[in-house]
């Protein structure tokens, strides 16, 4: 019996530890028989630990903060790169990128693996079983969330018709199905969370799921399908309402003070009282150097390229408040008379320190998926929507005013300082508080805005796309060229 159990162990860790590679062609827990798996909490636990352990892969992890946050009007690029991100920030997409190719391939992996999670556990089964069953639950979710809004149009737009991707729901990898409808993706995303949110309890720390982070995840789900300003979904505004206040009032996060809110990014994320959900990243093995995240956004003791600059529109919303905390997250470099300001290519330096010096390690971070002030955002923008103006400005106003902001800075129903509506002042404060964390090109065309990048950087050169209306075709990606090749059921986006 002893014996048995050290063997099983062992063949858990050697799961464990073979999801740190790159390999494209792993096979989830190949070789181990389905009965060892089976309703094994030992077992199932090691598989779902590397599960989580496909997020921080850069396959995934990398290429999708790539699509999410350099097509967006927050970042400028100082020079031409033959690395595909270029491609991702000047809208010149094309089916090889391997990018999207790279991407695809982890998050069917991730899926497949998490399929064998939740296949494996009855309903009827113990609490810690149920559990993990809702953490896969969750990791899917995100998966196929992450994967329709890379390669499939915004809900707003006919999610009945346009396509979005293959729902993988058995544990084969092989069997590819077709692409399902955006609504029928964000049907089943809905369907796993809700899932998720009754199996899981509030004990496990931030790096893992919980009911509250399937919560937070599906009030960010449904803000998505809300509709535009002109014309919202009230059903769905409703519901990331709703969601956004069982976090809040939830009691179990807490948002930082304004001084300890500037470094926010170094911190782990179990010690940050405001995270929800993060992708840890351990010091010893996940640092990955010049392949990070913070890598082109930073160059901190000759490491890094710091090729990624914050933009000339951010920066001049930023600066209207000088004394806005979230000045902490740029930074700009000067010559040695410390008043000119250094270039590249021509283009001034502001660093971006968001994946930066965690335990001082100039390109180790834990990129953060979900955090408090979101959830304050999501229930401000879902209030604008429902016409409830004056719990709309009440959540800016507390965001802003854990920025240092007070006085004049803040606003009013009957004071918007110049902005349009309700709702522009909503946005705009989502583009302050959650810049370069991948959530700006998406909070863009969802709401079936045109994306101005009539500013400078190398995005500027060539054949520049400088406005980027909603329903243009590179609002999304191409299905990965390698896909459509092996399955011939894949049809491509225009």
């Amino acid at each position: 019996m002893e014996f048995t159990m050290i063997r099983r162990l062992f063949l858990y860790l050697l799961i464990l530890f073979g999801t740190f590679g790159c390999n494209l062609n792993y096979q989830p827990y190949e070789g181990i028989p389905e009965s060892e798996l089976k309703e094994d909490i030992i077992g199932l636990n090691g598989a779902t630990v590397g599960n989580y352990n496909y997020l921080k892969d850069s396959y995934y992890q990398r290429n999708f903060h790539f699509f999410g946050e350099y097509g967006g009007d927050n970042v400028s690029l100082s020079g031409t790169t033959s690395d595909d991100l270029f491609y991702c920030y000047n809208y010149q997409h094309f089916p090889a990128m391997y990018t999207t190719s790279h991407f695809w391939e982890k998050a069917y992996q991730l899926m497949v693996g998490c399929n064998k999670v939740i296949l494996s556990v009855e309903d009827d089964s113990s609490a810690e079983l149920k559990q993990l069953k809702g953490e896969n639950l969750f990791l899917r979710a995100q998966t196929l969330f992450h994967l329709v809004n890379t390669f499939g149009r915004p809900y707003y737009q006919s999610p009945e018709t346009n396509l979005g991707v293959p729902i993988k729901l058995d544990d084969q990898v092989i069997n590819v199905p077709n692409r399902g409808t955006v609504k029928e993706v964000y049907d089943q995303i809905i369907t796993d969370l809700l899932q998720a949110e009754a199996l899981m309890g509030s004990e496990r720390s931030n790096i893992y799921a919980s009911k509250e982070v399937a919560q937070a995840m599906l009030s960010r789900v449904y803000l998505y399908m809300s509709g535009t300003p002109e014309n919202p979904n009230v059903s769905y505004a409703q519901k990331a309402k709703e969601y956004a206040s069982k976090v809040i009032e939830s009691d179990r996060y807490r948002l930082l003070g304004t001084e300890d809110f500037k470094t926010y990014f170094r911190k782990l994320p179990e010690q940050n009282t405001e995270t929800i959900f993060a992708v840890k990243h351990n010091v010893d093995v996940d640092d990955r150097g010049w392949e990070s995240i913070g890598s082109m956004y930073n160059h901190i003791a000759s490491q890094g390229w710091g090729e990624m600059y914050a933009s000339e529109p951010y920066r001049d919303l930023l600066d209207e408040n000088p004394e806005d905390a979230r000045h902490a997250f740029i930074e700009p470099q000067y010559e040695s008379d410390g008043v000119t300001l250094k270039e590249r290519n021509g283009y001034p330096i502001y660093y971006i320190n968001k994946f930066s010096m965690q335990e001082e390690r100039p390109t180790l971070s834990s990129p953060v998926y979900l955090r408090l002030a979101e959830m304050y955002l999501n229930r401000a923008e879902a209030n604008a929507k429902l016409g409830l103006n004056g719990e709309a400005i009440n959540d800016v106003n507390l965001i802003r005013e854990r920025a240092g902001l007070s006085g004049d800075a803040l606003y009013s129903p009957n004071d918007l300082k110049g902005r349009e509506s309700v709702f522009a002042v909503v946005l705009e404060e989502r583009r302050l508080e959650l810049a370069f964390e991948a959530q700006r090109k998406w909070d863009i065309f969802r709401n079936g805005l045109t994306l101005d990048r009539n500013y400078p950087g190398t995005h500027e050169q060539g054949d520049a796309l400088l406005f980027v209306p909603p329903d243009h075709p590179r609002v999304v990606f191409y299905i990965p060229e390698s896909q459509i090749l092996v399955q011939d059921n894949l049809v491509q986006n225009p």
